[in-house]
């Protein structure tokens, strides 16, 4: 946290030198930091300049890049799209320093916004909505209560129960081939069909949920990506528009009516917000515990009953290779000296989490296994991850559920051939691709073809009449 110290124009300590807290002089950039040792930055020939997040090399290996960034201090200056910098923090202190202090740093991104061209790629990640991720104080506590409450009401072997069907449905697809890109065909998917179940969708508007999500992702013209955008705004809609109608026993009804009334503004995008920010983490942490499990021989035994856990491959990838590598925006609400670098009200700050993470080298198993130490892979502070518990019952589940059906399941390329998808802020699989031994309706024994289906409801005895914690 800054400490008085570390003030504009406060008074160093008693033994420290004047220059220890520098004013920025006339006419230098916000969060201008001294040259870096000597050597090139790994996308840039001038080491004093941005370093780009973005493009093939950083996908590739964006640890090299955060050894390279550590020698500009706590923060270094980035490039997270064409024309947008921002500060990332990769020091663990700093950011534990600024996820903790909600005084000094604000989320609301609006006088951000007029900063950067409305066009920018980036604005679907950082542009402000009235829902849990760019609010502060009384705003954002009473929205985080509407999400934490909906979810507690729901039980864990219901939504482990929920997370098999699902599951088992996308097995059901793809079970005979004996190939699947378990990306797209699988750990992308689950997180989807979730959230239509959650929310109240009927099973059958889940590939409508799927294809738009899909569409805006990978949309390859401004066209497709429109039009997937008008589909996934088509189907909020129908969802809160059939809760009005008739609720249900899901998270969009408990969200209608929980005591801090939202309004229907608010309704839809903390719903959008829900989905948004608990698929594309979600289905980056399959993948990628899937790709560790599949690519290293300490789990080759995991797939038949070894020593080694679906749970240590996601500890793993939480420590090492977190599903959102970069995020946490933060402004400063005035001019402030953090950690060595003078930041300007209102400029953006990120916090890397893998960088963090891995700012003493990479997490051995055995720290993993031992839960020695916190990783930062949920955030930390008031705007932690509020459903940690929901997410890693889904991905542990859905793996399992996966390797239990396919025990032979391997890679169908080398590890070294994987490709990564380019951004600055996740950390995801452009495919895995997979082979195992086929698996079809008619063969001996238990298949996914035999399991009974869970309701698409919570059962009776998941309480219809409980309500909300703070309704209670």
């Amino acid at each position: 946290m800054t400490s008085p110290q570390h003030q504009p124009g406060a008074t160093p300590p008693p033994g420290c030198p004047a220059q220890a807290v520098p004013q920025p002089p006339p006419g230098c950039p916000a969060g201008a930091v001294p040259s870096p040792a000597a050597g090139r930055s790994p996308a840039q020939p001038d080491a004093s300049a941005p370093v780009k997040l973005y493009g093939p090399d950083f996908a590739a290996d964006p640890h090299r890049f955060y050894r390279h960034l550590r020698q500009f201090g706590a923060l270094a200056p980035v490039e997270i799209a064409p024309e947008v910098t921002a500060l990332l923090v990769t020091d663990y202190r700093a950011a534990l320093d600024l996820l903790h202090d909600d005084t000094t740093w604000s989320k609301d991104s609006r006088a951000w916004m007029q900063t950067v061209p409305a066009d920018s790629p980036i604005m679907p990640m950082l542009g402000w909505r009235p829902n849990v991720f760019f609010s502060d104080g009384a705003a954002h506590e009473r929205y985080r209560e509407v999400i934490t409450d909906g979810f507690r009401l729901v039980e864990p072997h219901e939504l482990r129960a929920r997370v098999h069907h699902a599951a088992d449905t996308l097995i059901r697809r793809f079970g005979a081939e004996g190939r699947v890109d378990l990306i797209a065909d699988y750990a992308r998917l689950i997180p989807l069909l979730m959230f239509n179940n959650l929310f109240g969708m009927p099973d059958s508007y889940s590939d409508q949920l799927i294809e738009a999500i899909a569409g805006m992702l990978e949309g390859n013209s401004p066209e497709e990506a429109a039009a997937a955008n008008a589909a996934y705004e088509s189907y909020i809609m129908e969802l809160v528009g059939s809760k009005k109608a008739q609720r249900g026993k899901d998270l969009t009804s408990w969200f209608m009516d929980h005591p801090n009334g939202l309004s229907d503004e608010e309704l839809i995008h903390n719903i959008i917000l829900t989905m948004g920010a608990g698929n594309e983490p979600l289905a980056n942490l399959i993948g990628n515990a899937l790709a560790r499990m599949l690519s290293d021989d300490r789990y080759y035994n995991t797939l038949s009953g070894g020593a080694l856990t679906a749970h240590d491959a996601i500890n793993e990838v939480l420590w090492n290779d977190p599903p959102l590598g970069n995020y946490s925006a933060h402004f400063p609400v005035r001019d402030v000296f953090f950690h060595g670098t003078w930041v300007r009200a209102g400029q953006l700050v990120m916090v890397s989490y893998a960088a963090a993470n891995s700012q003493f080298g990479v997490a051995p198993l055995e720290r993993t296994r031992s839960g020695s130490g916190s990783h930062l892979s949920w955030a930390a502070g008031p705007h932690g991850c509020p459903v940690q518990r929901d997410a890693l019952l889904i991905a542990t589940t859905a793996i399992e559920r996966l390797t239990a059906w396919l025990s032979d399941i391997e890679l169908d390329v080398d590890r070294d051939e994987l490709v990564w998808r380019n951004g600055a802020f996740h950390r995801a699989l452009a495919a895995l691709p997979a082979r195992f031994s086929p698996i079809t309706p008619d063969q001996a024994g238990a298949t996914p073809w035999d399991s009974s289906p869970s309701s698409s409801t919570p059962s009776e005895r998941t309480s219809t009449e409980r309500q909300p914690a703070s309704a209670r």
